[in-house]
């Protein structure tokens, strides 16, 4: 696989914990920073596909109301409390 050097400021107290990290692991710092901005790569694109897909539910009008969300959440302490809004 090609690889490509990324350079980083990054503060102290974090650099100190992926050299301890790296050590208790025993993996280069090198390792320790790709498992994490891979992790972080991946939260991002997932956080983009569910954004996309729910603004493609508000254009569909696959929406709830607020006064009908507002009034479930009430009644949640409540002896009856309504069913989830749909």
């Amino acid at each position: 696989m090609d690889t490509k050097v990324l350079t980083a400021h990054v503060p102290l107290p974090l650099a100190e914990k992926v050299d301890e990290l790296a050590a208790r692991l025993e993996r280069s710092r090198g390792w320790i920073v790709r498992q994490a901005l891979a992790a972080w790569v991946d939260q991002e694109e997932e956080r983009r596909r569910l954004t996309l897909e729910a603004l493609a539910d508000v254009d569909a009008g696959h929406v709830i109301d607020h006064r009908s969300v507002q009034a479930w959440a009430d009644s949640l302490d409540s002896d009856t409390p309504l069913p989830v809004p749909r």
